[in-house]
């Protein structure tokens, strides 16, 4: 077992991880048909850090992204945000746990289709029952570029607009952790691009903690650090990606 960190990716960074991963095993089935999806992983995610998460398909990487949010249960070994072991939760304090302390991007945005951008945005403080911080609302609108725009339905914005909204929706609550899963996989490059940016200028700007599954090279290269899957295991990172050296590293794992 090998443990990896993304501290090294930027200089003076804390060493505290968001995120806390121990010897992490995952098998779906029984018996001689289980399945096993993670195999004794330990990582951290520090904070402020930005970490890519890539592999072949099958290498385990939405299971450890999923354990890692405590949206799945591992089978052995420990999860733990912060300082909070998510195994000692409830499915109710884990629900909240969740709700309040961990942000999510997916690759299909999804936005309710009948509230506005703002009101999507700010779902997640409805449905807690707290107040909408109005300056930290506005703040993350402008940072998020979507001034003018807070107004108007999920089908009155493109694609791009929309994930900004889903993306400023994962900051509202001020999270220790954002995940992303495939965050820019239902996008165009040019318009990937540009969320990949904002989502850099959120770990650098915001300190916030992202950790992101990816299969495209040129989003990992956004991140601090790449984190290479292969059945179940981590097997190799790379601080301070480039697309090309990432595109390499993967034509090696599929082999």
């Amino acid at each position: 077992m090998t443990n990896f960190s993304a501290a090294e990716a930027r200089p003076g960074l804390r060493v505290v991880p968001a995120v806390r991963l121990e010897d992490v095993t995952r098998s779906f089935g029984r018996g001689k048909s289980a399945v096993a999806a993670l195999r004794g992983v330990s990582v951290e995610f520090p904070a402020g850090s930005f970490t890519a998460i890539m592999g072949p398909s099958g290498s385990g990487k939405s299971t450890l992204l999923q354990c890692a949010a405590g949206l799945d249960r591992p089978t052995s070994g420990r999860v733990l945000l912060g300082d909070t072991d998510l195994a000692g939760l409830n499915e109710s304090r884990l629900t909240r746990l969740r709700r309040d302390r961990i942000g999510f991007v997916f690759q299909s945005f999804n936005l309710i289709p009948a509230l506005t951008a703002r009101q999507n945005i700010t779902l997640p403080l409805r449905l807690a029952g707290r107040r909408v911080d109005r300056a930290w609302l506005e703040e993350l609108v402008e940072r998020t570029g979507l001034s003018g725009r807070v107004g108007h339905r999920p089908a009155e914005m493109s694609g791009g607009q929309q994930q900004r909204v889903a993306i400023a929706r994962a900051l509202v609550t001020k999270p220790d952790v954002v995940f992303g899963d495939e965050p820019t996989g239902a996008l165009d490059i040019s318009t990937g691009q540009e969320v990949l940016r904002l989502l850099r200028e959120v770990v650098d700007g915001l300190g916030q903690t992202l950790v992101m599954v990816t299969h495209d090279p040129v989003a990992a290269s956004y991140a601090d650090r790449v984190l290479f899957l292969a059945d179940g295991l981590i097997v190799e990172g790379m601080d301070r990606p480039t697309a090309d050296a990432v595109a390499s590293r993967l034509t090696g794992l599929g082999r």
